[in-house]
């Protein structure tokens, strides 16, 4: 090409494809195969194309706002209204608008006149909003990945979820416990299905039982409190018990206490010899029998030998820990170990890689990592 500027015109001639398939590659939108957009954008950057952020932003009508899209359960939720937070913090420096968009969503095409981009948290293949907001029209970012098969977002910012629960088995396992149990998240979305995939591999690759209860995604206390006392009834052997849902932490720790288990100490010595007596480790299904891949459904009356084993375990102790820190964790009593998400930040960061497209500072499809911790505290036998 000469040094004239190279225009959409000029990557479309030179890529076989029209201007508005162009168009609609470089900015992440519409229905375009992904081969088509790889070689769009490598035709681009070879002709040296610079997009005009002015003109598009000009052709668009920008309206100034950007929409985000949250569970139907959020609103309840303290992970969900800081990461709001966060998210609205960010949009403004960017002289941005945040809308929050209805739980049952709206058909795109309205939606995509209305803001310059979308912020998709936490999309549930389940949810009935989400293909139509991620097929809009406009840029969109999701807060994890969308594990459905509608169009792809133009970008993404995720956390290592098998990480952060890996961290947390690493860790009750260390303090001692030999039967760790998780309250896994029912659904889809990315999070709920890493955790459960977690829960078995890491039981597989330490021939250790994770029993696995399924409660619902945003599982109250009093929920949480009725999976776990029906939980170490069935399988009185659990010493440590890892509850997903956001705020459900404080439920356990009542179920607990009712049943007379110290939390904060291990009850690893009791869990080995209630192991024993039933007839070894691996998976339970909660009917005395054994299975494979180190987890368990089971809601039956126990183990073989089980009632002896429940009056040994009453009095010993229970780790108790959570996947998602917070106003709950923080102020239980005792206060419960938990994997910060620093949802605040994260807000930001999905706000910031949205912001960032639609300034053309980052090319669409960009997937960006999101840092947590672990926050170690006294009910797992660690200092407050």
């Amino acid at each position: 090409m000469t040094s004239r500027t190279v225009t959409l015109l000029d990557v479309a001639r030179a890529a076989g494809v029209s201007k508005s398939t162009v168009s609609d590659a470089l900015q992440g939108s519409g229905r375009v195969a992904e081969a088509t957009r790889d070689r769009v954008r490598a035709v681009a950057e070879e002709l040296g194309y610079r997009p005009n952020s002015a003109a598009r932003r000009l052709r668009r009508a920008s309206t100034g706002a950007v929409g985000l899209h949250l569970p139907a359960t959020a609103t309840r939720l303290d992970y969900y209204m800081n990461l709001a937070f966060g998210a609205v913090e960010r949009a403004q420096e960017d002289g941005l608008d945040m809308v929050l968009l209805a739980p049952s969503g709206v058909a795109g095409g309205r939606i995509a006149s209305r803001v310059d981009g979308l912020l998709v948290i936490d999309p549930e293949p389940g949810d009935s909003a989400v293909p139509g907001l991620l097929d809009a029209g406009v840029p969109v970012v999701t807060g994890e990945r969308y594990l459905g098969p509608a169009t792809g977002p133009s970008g993404a910012v995720v956390c290592d979820n098998a990480a952060s629960l890996t961290a947390l088995l690493d860790h009750v396992a260390e303090r001692g416990a030999r039967h760790p149990a998780l309250l896994a998240p029912s659904g889809s979305s990315a999070w709920a299905t890493a955790l459960r995939a977690t829960a078995g591999s890491w039981g597989r690759a330490h021939g250790v039982t994770v029993t696995l209860r399924t409660v619902p995604f945003a599982a109250t206390p009093a929920e949480a409190e009725a999976a776990t006392r029906a939980l170490l009834a069935a399988d009185p052997a659990v010493d440590a018990v890892i509850c997903a849902p956001d705020g459900s932490a404080p439920g356990v720790l009542r179920a607990a206490a009712a049943l007379g288990r110290k939390i904060g100490a291990s009850g690893a010595s009791g869990a080995s010899s209630a192991c024993e007596a039933s007839g070894g480790n691996g998976a339970s299904d909660g009917n005395g029998r054994t299975g494979e891949g180190g987890r368990s459904e089971g809601g039956g009356p126990g183990r073989t030998g089980g009632t002896g084993a429940a009056v040994g375990l009453a009095g010993t102790g229970l780790l108790v820990a959570s996947c998602v820190d917070g106003t709950a964790t923080r102020g239980a009593e005792p206060p419960v170990t938990a994997v910060d998400l620093h949802p605040t930040a994260y807000g930001r960061a999905c706000a910031e890689l949205l912001c960032d497209i639609l300034a053309d500072r980052a090319a669409p499809d960009t997937v960006r990592r999101h840092s947590w911790s672990l926050e170690t505290r006294a009910s797992t036998g660690s200092p407050g």
